[in-house]
C-alpha cells in the first residue's frame, strides 16, 4: 500500500510538475544573482578608448603612480585584487621592478612575489599592463594574446612613443603611491 502512488502514472507526472515549478525559479533567482555587477573591472582593451568604464587612478586616497626609466606615465588602474595588492606593495615604500625585453612587444619583471590573480584569455596591445603567473609585470608595447590579469593600461602616448620607452632595451619600471 506504500508503495501505491507508483503505480498510478498521473500521480508520478505531478509531483515531477511539482518540482519542477518549485525548483527552476529557485535555481532562476540563485543564477541571476550571480550577474555581473556594475564596476567591476574593465577587460576589453578597446572600453578604455570610450572611457564608459575608466576607473579612477586614486583608490581610497591613495593615488598609485607609475615611472618607466624615471618618466611618469598615466595610468588607468582596473578595480581588481590584484591592483589593490599591488598598491599595497607600493605604499610600503615603493616596487622598482627590474624589467626585460621579451618576444619585440613587451616587457617583463618580477614583482618578487605572488599577488591574488584572475587570468582570462585576452588579446593586447600597446600600453596593456597585465600580471602573467601571479608574480610577474607585464608591459605591451606589441600585441599578444594569452591568459593574463588585466592590471591597467597606460594613456597619453602613442603607440610609437611606447615602442621608443619600452622598446630599446631594458627598463625599470617603478610604483608608488600618494
Amino acid at each position: 500500500m506504500m508503495r501505491l502512488w507508483r503505480c498510478v502514472p498521473w500521480f508520478h507526472r505531478m509531483l515531477r510538475r511539482i518540482c519542477m515549478l518549485t525548483i527552476v525559479p529557485v535555481l532562476a533567482l540563485i543564477l541571476a544573482g550571480c550577474g555581473s555587477k556594475t564596476g567591476e573591472a574593465v577587460t576589453n582593451s578597446d572600453s578604455y578608448e570610450t572611457g564608459n568604464q575608466m576607473q579612477e587612478e586614486a583608490k581610497d586616497n591613495m593615488e598609485m603612480i607609475m615611472m618607466i626609466d624615471g618618466t611618469e606615465v598615466r595610468v588607468v588602474w582596473e578595480n581588481n585584487e590584484s591592483v589593490d595588492a599591488l598598491r599595497e606593495l607600493a605604499a610600503s615604500g615603493g616596487l622598482k621592478i627590474d624589467m626585460s625585453m621579451y618576444g619585440g612587444f613587451e616587457q617583463v619583471g618580477s614583482i618578487g612575489q605572488s599577488i591574488p590573480r584572475k587570468d582570462e584569455q585576452t588579446t593586447t596591445k600597446a600600453g596593456d599592463i597585465v600580471l602573467y603567473s601571479g608574480n610577474q609585470v607585464v608591459v605591451f608595447y606589441g600585441s599578444n594574446s594569452w591568459a593574463y590579469t588585466r592590471l591597467g593600461r597606460i594613456t597619453g602616448r602613442t603607440d610609437e612613443e611606447l615602442a621608443e620607452m619600452l622598446g630599446n632595451g631594458d627598463v625599470e619600471l617603478s610604483l608608488e603611491v600618494k
